[in-house]
């Protein structure tokens, strides 16, 4: 075989693996998004275990209407300026790969709104690429709607175990953040 160099879009496939592995990973990633974002209440809600459809929504500060395409490129991130700042890291997350990671292997509705914003912003992200932009009416906080996990990536389907599983560690993930932060949150978790 001859050797070659992976497109963008492969790498990103590929990177997407190393942080979402199951659809509690993307869990996972958007309640650490949604804490790190200062919300009081996180709604989760799931069709099935996830795979089909994940939807996460928090009151937290949102996403300024002029960085919301910014925030599903890889690499970008809100929570650190220069590497310095790595000792000084008091959020969750921090690398900026999360929603690049999700979108590049689901189909993603984003919609938030900044207390600064007149108007909510709706993002639609099929396989990491943008196909919808638009101005709607949304309350402060932010939903992010994750429909048909590995669509485009079915290798990744064979190694999910059984709906029951896959539900009880997205139960797992919930109850340790509610622990972690009984007077801080409160999370709701619903089937849709």
């Amino acid at each position: 075989m001859t050797i070659r160099i992976l497109t963008e879009d492969v790498v990103a496939k590929i990177a997407a693996g190393e942080v979402i592995e199951r659809p509690a990973s993307v869990v996972k990633e958007l309640v650490e998004n949604a804490i790190d974002a200062q919300a009081s209440v996180i709604h989760v809600a799931l069709q099935s275990d996830g795979r089909r459809r994940i939807q996460i929504s928090d009151n937290g500060i949102g996403i300024p209407s002029e960085e919301a395409e910014l925030a599903f490129a890889r690499h970008a991130t809100s929570k650190l300026q220069q590497a310095e700042d790595l000792f000084n890291v008091l959020t969750l997350g921090f690398r900026g790969e999360a929603l690049a990671s999700i979108a590049a292997v689901s189909l993603v509705t984003l919609t938030t709104r900044n207390e600064e914003n007149e108007t909510g912003t709706l993002l639609r992200v099929e396989g990491g690429r943008l196909e919808t932009r638009r101005a709607v009416g949304a309350p402060r906080g932010t939903v992010i709607a994750v429909e048909n996990l590995f669509y485009n990536t079915p290798a990744r389907l064979k190694f999910m175990k059984k709906e029951t599983t896959e539900k009880r560690h997205i139960a797992g993930i919930i109850t340790r953040y509610a622990m972690a932060y009984p007077r801080k949150l409160s999370f709701q978790l619903n089937r849709i």
